[in-house]
């Protein structure tokens, strides 16, 4: 088990400041919490993939809960969906957590960023386009299954799989964002328990304490900016964030 008896603030205020900006994005958008840390982990400071993910998935497991909590405060759950997503979610994201500590997945996370970016520009044209035409989602489980699975094996991935697909398919932004938050819990939760039995202590280190403390600090502010934002805007902003991120991935992998 990591040392935290001499820890070092000035070292971990970086984590602790991008942990607060992330959940605010994630908390409020219902993604990028993982894609964000991910991305600095790994691009960034070197760390390999499987030991990024099992970090973003330790904090993740108490951020979910606590912006969870926010959004089931302000209404912004729909039960229904949640029990839709829950199941096949954690069964995917055991499944990836497997792979990702066994196997190298990076390979694939180009093509999947690439989806991804396409997905939000087309979430950026609805925005655009007018009013929004709200219907209910009728290809969940599978979603849920691939969003757990892309999320466990790639670092991040949950919020902008799940989210943006029920989105096209009409959804609700506001309780759709809240309800793939609140069902985060149980996906991050299961995850990084597989991460444990799989890598042990070394999936925390003090880069995983500073995201924490920022992460829990930011968490009950994403209730409160889903609830109040209109739904266009809202969309627009899901969209320009998965645009924005995808594309910086896929620079990345392919530079």
């Amino acid at each position: 088990m990591p040392d935290f008896s001499t820890i070092d603030f000035a070292a971990i205020l970086p984590f602790i400041a991008i942990g607060f900006a992330a959940q605010v994005i994630d908390g409020a958008l219902g993604m990028a919490f993982g894609l964000i840390n991910s991305t600095l982990l790994v691009s960034m400071l070197g760390m390999p993939p499987a030991l990024a993910s099992a970090s973003v998935h330790a904090v993740e497991t108490f951020t979910t809960a606590a912006s969870g909590t926010s959004h089931i405060v302000h209404r912004n759950v729909d039960w229904r969906l949640f029990g839709r997503l829950v199941v096949p979610g954690v069964l995917g994201g055991v499944l990836g957590a497997y792979v990702l500590s066994n196997i190298d997945a990076a390979v694939a996370r180009p093509f999947v960023m690439a989806y991804l970016a396409a997905i939000g520009l087309f979430l950026l044209f609805r925005a655009w386009r007018g009013a929004l035409t709200l219907r209910s989602p009728r290809i969940v489980a599978p979603l849920g299954l691939a969003g757990g699975f892309l999320d466990a094996a790639g670092g991040g991935g949950w919020g902008p799989v799940v989210t943006s697909n029920l989105l096209v398919q009409g959804s609700a932004p506001r309780t759709t964002i809240g309800t793939v938050n609140t069902s985060e819990f149980f996906l991050t939760a299961t995850v990084s328990i597989t991460f444990f039995t799989q890598m042990g202590w070394a999936a925390f280190s003090l880069a995983t304490l500073g995201l924490l403390i920022g992460g829990l600090a930011a968490a009950p502010l994403g209730g409160v900016v889903a609830k109040h934002v209109p739904a266009r805007p809202l969309m627009a902003m899901v969209g320009t964030l998965l645009t924005v991120t995808s594309a910086y991935t896929i620079w990345q992998a392919l530079r």
